[in-house]
């Protein structure tokens, strides 16, 4: 008996069902990106690795999926460096490419590609898997769909209040309550500044940045392997335990960052977008987190963090400003924004909540039973009248017994029937009934679809 198949850990396949919540999903974002100006582009699957390493940070760069080089790719190898088994090594020298970690390092790309073409400020949407060779678990795949927003070419803090407004209108329409997290890489560059580590704040921001996950005590821990004093670790136990309100906190760290201009330009960038969203009335809470610190590197200004309020699981939206991303590849000074929508974490919120709207996943709105060829013959020209309409309708395509056609609609959730025997073509109508409260009646087709139009 042959082998049943498999696929790989950490990824799924999607039936039906889950694709038309999914799509939901999409085509929910992709109708708020759309109303505040956005452009979609796509990007290949594989880049180059001289465009993809060194842009995550060591811990992404181990996570970057390589592709083989084709051909004879062991040619170019010797037997030593095959015995010395250095898989490192040996990826260099056999993989040119790899699968794309997210949408950010692409999006520079294309930008630096496309600039002669790209009307500033561009404002793009992009919806494609990314991969990483993490370790499954709940809420976390090795193959991901993200949902990216971001507009290059432009300093304003406009940008930043504008992406805080898509995400509380994103889930505002899904239904989700969550909470948005903000803070800024400058305070906390600030912060290592006046505790005299200025040398140490990846480090310092990849520790605090799993304070949720791991603790404060760990934190410590992993701040003192990372060689910072006890000084210096005491001084950060207040910042990282800040409470109060956004404006409380601003105070209190605008008072110990005094001292640092680059600081106090981050508490002045923070103020505006909070000010500035406070008179436009968002949905959800904003809240700044000075424990927030996004470990990716390329983050320079505001960085956010979506959490749901109702589900545990991670981040569902994250991001932030960087000034400097393009420069990577030659093309220095130009600003950008961004944020990613985690669309399978979103999936997941949803079915826990039961939150999808019943005609995202019910596709058909009416099954036409199949009584014969001369009856199918009838009912096809009122099936194209719906279709035309805009009103999902199918015909079964065998003449099988009534219960089996039956069945099909229930299997499929479609909510309406339609049988058309000799007696209803003789009155050029059809009778209608309802898969819900069984009721049924006789209509015509203009009746039909005035019906079906109303109970979408």
């Amino acid at each position: 008996m042959a082998q049943k198949p498999s696929i790989p850990k950490g990824t799924r396949d999607f039936g039906p069902i889950e694709m038309a919540k999914r799509n939901y999903i999409f085509d929910t974002i992709r109708s708020v990106y759309q109303l505040y100006g956005f452009q979609q582009i796509e990007t290949p699957a594989m880049e180059t690795l001289q465009t993809l390493m060194g842009k995550y940070g060591e811990e992404g760069d181990k996570l970057l999926f390589k592709v083989l080089n084709s051909g004879e790719f062991l040619s170019k190898v010797s037997d030593e460096e095959l015995a010395e088994r250095n898989s490192l090594h040996l990826a260099a020298r056999l993989c040119e490419k790899g699968l794309r970690y997210d949408l950010t390092v692409p999006f520079a790309r294309y930008v630096v590609m496309h600039r002669e073409e790209l009307q500033l400020p561009f404002k793009r949407y992009q919806v494609q898997p990314v991969w990483r060779a993490d370790r499954p678990q709940k809420g976390r795949y090795r193959e991901f769909y993200q949902f990216d927003g971001d507009v290059v070419g432009s300093d304003s803090l406009l940008n930043e209040v504008e992406l805080m407004q898509i995400v509380d209108t994103v889930f505002t329409r899904f239904g989700i309550r969550v909470q948005i997290k903000i803070n800024n890489r400058k305070i906390l560059s600030g912060i290592a500044e006046v505790i005299g580590a200025a040398d140490k704040i990846v480090d310092i921001t990849v520790a605090i940045d799993k304070l949720d996950k791991i603790g404060i005590d760990n934190v410590n821990e992993e701040l003192r392997s990372n060689g910072l004093t006890e000084v210096q670790i005491e001084k950060l136990q207040p910042i990282i335990s800040l409470s109060g309100s956004n404006e409380e906190k601003l105070a209190v760290i605008a008072d110990v960052l005094k001292d640092s201009e680059t600081g106090l330009k981050g508490v002045e960038e923070t103020r505006f977008i909070l000010d500035t969203l406070k008179t436009l009335g968002l949905r959800n809470e904003l809240q700044l987190d000075l424990t927030l610190a996004r470990g990716l590197n390329y983050y320079t200004g505001a960085i956010f963090e979506v959490k749901a309020l109702d589900v545990q699981i991670g981040s569902i939206t994250g991001g932030g400003r960087y000034d400097n991303l393009t420069g990577i590849f030659g093309l220095p000074g130009l600003s950008g924004v961004g944020i990613s929508f985690g669309v399978d974490r979103i999936y997941d919120v949803l079915n826990a909540l039961d939150g999808y709207p019943k005609d995202a996943t019910n596709a058909t709105r009416l099954l036409f039973i199949n009584f014969g060829a001369k009856e199918a013959a009838y009912c096809l020209p009122i099936l194209g009248a719906l279709r035309s309409n805009g009103i999902a309708a199918e015909i079964y395509p065998d003449s099988v017994k009534m219960k089996k056609q039956m069945s099909y609609a229930n299997q499929k959730q479609i909510p309406f029937v339609a049988l058309a025997g000799d007696d209803e073509i003789a009155q050029g109508k059809i009778t209608l009934k309802d898969m819900t409260t069984g009721e049924q009646r006789l209509v015509s087709t203009d009746e039909l679809v005035e019906l079906l139009a109303g109970n979408h």
